[in-house]
């Protein structure tokens, strides 16, 4: 009996089998996305005082509307520092605009002169760190827009029941569009993609050991048990360094249920491909593993390759349907039901085409090391910046 094996027959298959991990992780994302639902919120009745950091640069789109949504916050008492690099920033206006509007919060402004190492917002916050008042702190940029009860549901976090102590609460975020398909296409890869990937390494450590820029939240006790802020001045992913490192002191990272909003640029094609592989070197330098895995979480890419080396086989048709109707059912549970996404269902249209960009970007993000980051650029080693 003579068996005869084509070459694309073989890869067909190859690629079958990959589509079908793809489906298994989406739905390893849906229970994920359950999973995270169906926890109770931590509750407390203890408000500490809380000491607000939050580094700017420059203006991002609805900057004041995002600065002064955290002077309204229901909180009994907090102070807010805000720091920048230059002088003459274009922030500081709207930092004075808010001292005006909210005369009876304490609000600084810090102008960080010393450059500390590449990552000139670690070392705005260094010095920043300097003026706080308060043993807890929060941290994050100026594009982010929270709810009126932020500060109360992640302050909250530090009371989550457990064996170790909380040194860490961070909080999910949605992307909201600007008004170009480069930014609608990033909105989709932050809501759903990295969203889901959130949500899955929580579900299978049962917790996260790492932390999200849109909100860090710790101690200063917490921050001098990993050697200071100093200790990240070079690092361009701080916000996960600083997760990390507070987990490898022997504390745990809480993720909040309250969700922030970050406001995304009118990005072109350019820029969006800066800031895509920006993030996706990033991560690589950071989690080398993990990024080089997302390989088989591109199921539509994986089906479309079946189908152009099978075109007549009914099972690689059915299989594309099937990666569609999984990503389409993933995108529904983390983006709309978990962190709220209102925008989904208007540009569901454009899935397809975040799903065939992502394994591109994918592709380009493991060869090179060059970043461009708010204008500058830098070689990315180890997590590391170099000018």
């Amino acid at each position: 009996m003579t068996i005869s094996i084509s070459i694309t027959g073989v890869i067909a298959a190859v690629a079958g089998l990959l589509a079908c991990c793809s489906l298994a992780y989406y739905i390893l994302c849906l229970l994920a996305a359950a999973r995270f639902r169906s926890e109770p919120r931590a509750a407390t009745s203890s408000y500490p005082p809380l000491s607000i950091l939050k580094p700017v640069k420059g203006c991002d789109p609805e900057m004041y509307e995002c600065l002064r949504s955290h002077c309204t916050q229901d909180y009994p008492e907090f102070e807010i520092i805000f720091g920048v690099n230059d002088a003459q920033d274009v922030a500081i206006p709207y930092i004075e605009r808010l001292q005006k509007e909210f005369p009876n919060i304490p609000i600084k402004l810090a102008v960080s002169q010393q450059v500390l190492g590449a990552n000139r917002k670690v070392s705005n916050l260094v010095q920043m760190l300097r003026l706080v008042k308060h043993e807890h702190v929060l941290i994050n940029d100026g594009d982010i827009r929270a709810p009126k009860d932020y500060f109360r549901e992640v302050v909250s976090g530090f009371a989550t029941p457990g064996e170790k102590p909380v040194g860490m609460v961070t909080c999910l975020y949605r992307g909201v569009s600007g008004k170009t398909i480069w930014s609608k296409l990033e909105g989709y890869g932050i809501n759903i993609d990295f969203m889901a990937g959130v949500l899955v390494a929580k579900y299978l450590d049962g917790e996260v050991k790492f932390a999200l820029g849109s909100t860090l939240c710790t101690t200063r006790q917490a921050i001098a048990a990993i050697g200071g802020l100093e200790t990240l001045v070079d690092y361009l992913a701080d916000d996960y360094e600083l997760g990390k490192r507070i987990s490898d002191a022997g504390y745990r990272v809480v993720v909040s249920h309250s969700v922030v909003e970050t406001f995304l640029p009118d990005y072109d094609y350019v820029t969006f491909m800066d800031h895509q592989l920006r993030w996706g070197r990033t991560v690589r330098s950071s989690r080398r593993a993990g990024y080089f895995g997302m390989a088989i979480t591109f199921g539509m890419i994986w089906a479309l390759l079946a189908i152009v080396c099978r075109p007549h086989e009914w099972w690689t048709w059915a299989l594309l349907v099937a990666v569609l109707a999984g990503k389409t059912a993933v995108a529904f549970a983390v983006s709309v039901r978990v962190i709220g996404d209102d925008e989904f269902k208007r540009h569901l249209w454009l899935l397809p085409l975040r799903e065939i960009m992502t394994p591109i970007i994918w592709l380009r993000s493991n060869f090179g090391d060059k970043i461009v980051w708010r204008g500058e650029t830098f070689t990315l080693r180890d997590g590391k910046l170099y000018r």
